[in-house]
């Protein structure tokens, strides 16, 4: 912020003391008539001395608004948010004439959450609970009488507090505007929240998506918390929990707050209730942290889309050079044919010829997006012509394939997309095998029904997914542990999966399996 907000009201009844917080405060200059009382202290008493305190360095240039009663106070408080100019602390006053001191602040905080209020009196009406209970944990309380340090010093901490808490407000609003990648958008997210874990006085905080089967998966996080917390143990102590999704709320040491799916996990160093703006704070991260990571998502996948149109066009003008070759090979084959010439090997040219033309057919119905077109396809047949290619590859010398598929399995869709999707899963395995000279390499896929859908598994026993790619492997030119991947291969798969009403996933168990689910 430019400039501190040190603005001051002093609500209460007696003028006098009104006048005097404000003269603490706002020192108007000594007047003669205060310097012949402080002479004459001194002649008495032998020692110098001043009615006002000497104002200190670093000490706040404050301005002070008055009222001398509860609903004269609330109306000023009214006006000044409504201006934009919001007062950063005010001291109240507790038994006055009409709403005495704790109504009026239940009143204030209609309009202003954000203002540190100071309860300044010499009755105690009501206990520290009880005014925390009802007028939100964002109160201080001091008692009658006061020195004049003491109200420079609570209302510098104040205007400290209430400065600081604006500053990291604003830069939490503004982080759900910023254009970054996830890496830049992470690395802010975590200082923020480290700002906010400070504030909130605890050193142990999560940032993560909670999703409806209170599954949590993780953003972030500071401090210990992975090591100190069981996730597990703390998701199942909320699960019973009623939490609404715009909510925080507060167990003992923990604090939880919702936004979208998205929260955030904070673990207290102390069991004291946190106060009503801090909480306000974490609600208000949650809700842009969660907007900047959709931003940064629907980023990403705008910069994919316009690679993907680009790699688009450049395909389709390679593929008319290559159109005129494909169909010279069936003619070439042909005329073989003709010349009284059969083997096994021209029907592989001719099946090498017809698979390259669909290749180029299924890369342009993915970047078209075109719509499946479904006719009952047999999956052991299509498994084991993708087996039958995968034959040619390099490496598979060194690698054995090991099918488990009932012959008369059949699910609706795409032969030449579902060939395809499996072609491109066994050749990544077979490369990834060869690449990383996996002893004994095995490959092996199976196939059952279960309930109203088709599980296929391609399995292999290579190193994994690596985990730094292992939340975006389905995305575009995202690849790891290939030589020659242009990072499309899955990206494809993973769409005409999908466009037959399918799922597809992958886990790591002494190598990776995928998973693709189809609906019978």
């Amino acid at each position: 912020m430019n400039e501190l907000n040190t603005s001051v009201l002093v609500i209460d009844d007696e003028e006098m003391v009104r006048d005097n917080i404000e003269d603490i405060l706002v020192p108007r200059g000594i007047s003669q008539e205060q310097n012949d009382i402080s002479n004459a202290v001194n002649i008495l008493f032998d020692e110098p001395a001043t009615l006002l305190a000497p104002r200190v360095r670093n000490t706040p240039v404050f301005t002070v608004d008055k009222a001398s009663n509860g609903m004269e106070g609330i109306q000023k408080v009214r006006k000044a948010v409504e201006e934009g100019r919001p007062y950063a602390v005010i001291f109240l006053d507790m038994r006055m004439p009409g709403i005495n001191g704790l109504e009026t602040a239940i009143e204030i905080r209609k309009y202003d959450i954000k203002a540190e209020i100071v309860f300044i009196t010499a009755y105690s009406d009501c206990s520290i609970e009880e005014i925390v209970e009802q007028a939100g944990q964002n109160v201080g309380y001091h008692c009658k009488p006061y020195a004049s340090e003491e109200i420079i010093q609570i209302a510098t901490k104040a205007v400290a507090d209430y400065n600081k808490l604006r500053n990291l407000e604003k830069l939490i609003e503004s982080i759900s505007s910023i254009g970054l990648n996830n890496n830049q958008l992470t690395s802010l997210l975590k200082n923020i929240l480290d700002q906010l874990a400070s504030s909130l006085e605890t050193d142990m905080a999560l940032l993560g998506k909670l999703h409806d089967s209170l599954v949590y998966e993780k953003v972030l996080s500071i401090g210990a918390f992975e090591e100190k917390v069981n996730l597990d143990e703390l998701i199942s102590r909320v699960k019973n929990i009623k939490i609404e999704k715009n909510e925080v709320i507060q167990i003992d040491e923990l604090v939880l707050a919702r936004m979208d799916n998205y929260s955030v996990f904070a673990i207290l160093k102390k069991h004291e209730r946190l106060k009503t703006e801090k909480m306000y704070l974490l609600k208000l991260f949650v809700q842009n942290a969660a907007q900047a990571i959709r931003n940064a998502e629907l980023n990403e996948k705008l910069i994919q889309k316009e690679k993907l149109s680009a790699v688009g066009q450049v395909l389709a003008m390679v593929m008319h050079d290559l159109r005129s070759p494909i169909k010279n090979i069936k003619l070439i084959t042909s005329l073989m044919r003709e010349d009284g010439e059969t083997s096994d090997m021209i029907d592989l040219i001719d099946e090498s010829a017809e698979q390259a033309s669909k290749i180029f057919d299924d890369f342009l119905d993915f970047i078209k997006e075109t719509k499946i077109t479904k006719v009952s396809v047999n999956v052991d047949k299509i498994v084991t012509e993708a087996i039958k290619q995968a034959e040619t590859r390099s490496g598979i010398e060194h690698i054995t394939i090991v099918k488990n598929i009932p012959d008369t399995l059949v699910v609706p869709g795409d032969e030449s997309k579902l060939r395809g999707t499996v072609i491109n899963l066994v050749n990544n395995a077979i490369d990834v095998l060869h690449d990383m000279n996996t002893p004994n390499g095995i490959i092996t896929i199976s196939a059952r029904v279960e309930g109203k859908e088709v599980m296929l598994h391609i399995t292999d026993n290579g190193p994994g997914i690596p985990p730094e790619i292992s939340e975006t492997l389905f995305e575009p030119f995202v690849t790891s542990h290939k030589k020659n991947g242009t990072g499309l291969g899955l990206s494809i798969v993973k769409q005409f999966i999908v466009g037959h009403g399918g799922r597809i996933a992958v886990y790591n168990n002494n190598g990776a399996t995928f998973t693709i689910t189809l609906p019978l």
